[in-house]
């Protein structure tokens, strides 16, 4: 209607012209700082959305290594006897950073690539429905590789989780015996030793690595078979006038973009299978149950008055391999008992039995006439103060080794218990003195400070029930003097267990007990052993037969000196 039609033109001043392009000023300014604000409002939320699953990932590895700490140290000492440190570390270390790695770097990725994947189906299906079926054709494919991946993968995982074990076990043995690795010259030895679990672990890696590699290479030849049935009808479709060829071209973009999440899925897929490897190893420990479990309603016990009887107690590590067979006695309040015997006759076993770190398979274990099984064990074990041979101190200074974290035992309290055992003379020729720094194990420190740190750190939990596992017998005769002065002291109102094989150390004991092959086979004071000359009497001789050696050698001499 407009042609051949002339319209007459006019110019706009500079003025004019400013003022009709005002509002797209203004609206170009609008539209900018909307669009800034949706980025900055894109920033916030995706540093919210960082920082959540971060936050979440790591409160929840926290709370299972949490877990996993507190039920390992719920767990017996026999549990400990058959599982290796190392393996026990991959647990609480590699296997809870698989997992934090699924939480925090799948878990919500997981959810977005699946709404994707629903959604870009929906669409699919509104679009067009046979070229939707086309296309989901390869659906089948996709799920079957992914359950022949899941089973392989999973068994791969597994596999390296327990050879990884095998290397954290082997490095800890190592590290803690590296003394007597220069000692005797083992280095090479246990490289070679080394060498193969890593090579082991190694082997089952590249097996893992091997499947990985094979299902993501699968999932592209999917895509590309997919993408082609699709290209083959629907260009059929096209040439015919049954689809057209916009609608085909989307299809064709939309399986590129079906894939996509299908093909990040596959990428987390591996971390996942990790993950559920890690998790069944982890829900292992944790259902390792307590075998020596607390009663229900334990007997309420105020004081320990220190009264111990065995009646009748048998007790075998294994099936009914008996390490005490029929024991009974009885230990008055007060009383200093001794426990003597080969290596092998039961000793350290019956002071593990009652602290009830191991439980009885017959017979019964009464403390003032409680049968311990109806006790708390904990508050059982508090009232029992044991001082081993070999003494573990933790890395920290010397007050945390005598206190254990107890902030109840103040500063005063721990100087008091060391001079009363006197720790005291070579504390304070340390540095720091009672902050000193005490390295892993107390590798600065002597055999005979380490023990009189122990004595010092069992008086400071002020015990009703003291027990001597062989705590002299790697004592110098200074060190034994200064102890032998500290029990004189220790032991007035408490009840006193020792076990040695050292006989001059027990010669004061209330009552001496001689164990052979978990059986009691005597009963008395030294003097009264001495003169049954029984089992007692034969050790006696065997330990001091040098001396009596010497005696008569120089009586002897002196013999055919004066004729």
């Amino acid at each position: 209607m407009y042609d051949n039609q002339k319209f007459t033109g006019i110019t706009l001043t500079d003025e004019e012209l400013q003022l009709f392009r005002k509002e797209d000023i203004s609206s170009l300014i609008t539209i900018g700082l909307f669009f800034f604000g949706l980025l900055l409002a894109g920033f916030i939320l995706n540093y919210i959305q960082i920082y959540l699953l971060q936050y979440t990932g790591q409160k929840i590895i926290f709370s299972i290594r949490q877990e996993v700490f507190s039920h390992v140290q719920s767990l017996p000492l026999s549990f400990f006897d058959k599982n290796p440190v190392g393996r026990l570390l991959t647990r609480v270390t590699n296997d809870s950073e698989a997992l934090n790695d699924m939480y925090t770097n799948v878990l919500i990725n997981l959810f977005k690539d699946i709404f994707i994947l629903i959604g870009i189906v929906v669409v699919m299906l509104n679009l067009n429905v046979q070229l939707a079926l086309i296309s989901f054709v390869s659906l089948p494919l996709i799920i079957g590789t992914s359950l022949i991946y899941k089973k392989l993968a999973r068994d791969a995982f597994r596999i390296v989780r327990t050879k990884l074990a095998r290397i954290n076990a082997t490095l800890n043995e190592n590290i803690s015996g590296m003394r007597i690795v220069h000692i005797f010259k083992r280095e090479k030895q246990q490289f070679s030793q080394f060498d193969e679990i890593n090579r082991s672990h190694y082997d089952s890696s590249m097996k893992e690595l091997k499947t990985a590699a094979i299902f993501r290479p699968s999932m592209d030849l999917i895509y590309s078979i997919s993408l082609a049935l699709l290209i083959w009808f629907g260009g059929r479709g096209v040439i015919s006038g049954l689809f057209e060829f916009g609608v085909l071209y989307a299809f064709i973009d939309y399986t590129r973009r079906f894939f996509q999440p299908i093909n990040d899925l596959t990428e987390k897929y591996t971390i996942m299978q990790s993950a559920m490897a890690s998790s069944e190893r982890i829900f292992q420990l944790l259902d390792q149950k307590d075998t020596i479990p607390n009663p229900a309603q334990p007997v309420a016990v105020e004081s320990v008055i220190g009264k111990i009887e065995f009646d009748h107690v048998w007790f075998a590590y294994q099936n009914e391999e008996w390490i005490l067979k029929d024991i009974s006695f009885t230990i008055e309040p007060g009383e200093m008992v001794a426990f003597v015997g080969a290596t092998g006759a039961g000793k350290s076993s019956i002071i593990s039995l009652l602290g009830r770190f191991y439980d009885i398979q017959k017979g019964t274990i009464r403390i003032d006439g409680v049968d311990i099984k109806t006790m708390d064990k904990y508050q059982l074990r508090k009232n029992i103060g044991i001082v081993l041979q070999d003494v573990f101190l933790f890395a920290g200074d010397i007050k945390s080794n005598i206190r254990l974290n107890n902030m109840k035992i103040n500063d005063e309290e721990i100087q008091q218990v060391a001079r009363y055992v006197n720790a005291d003379h070579f504390i304070e020729k340390l540095p720091d003195q009672y902050n000193e720094e005490v390295k892993e194990r107390g590798s600065t420190l002597s055999q005979g400070q380490k023990q009189l740190l122990a004595f010092a750190r069992t008086l400071a939990f002020d015990p009703s029930i003291l027990i001597l596992d062989e705590a002299t017998a790697n004592i110098d005769t200074e060190t034994e003097l200064l102890i032998q002065d500290a029990l004189t002291k220790l032991t007035q109102g408490r009840t006193t267990i020792i076990v040695a094989h050292r006989l001059s150390t027990i010669q004061h004991a209330d009552k001496i007990i001689v164990l052979h092959k978990g059986q009691i086979r005597e009963i008395g004071t030294h003097q009264q052993l001495l003169s049954n000359g029984g089992l007692y009497y034969k050790l006696y001789q065997l330990q001091y037969k040098d001396n009596f050696q010497h005696s008569n050698n120089e009586s002897s001499s002196s013999i055919k000196a004066s004729s």
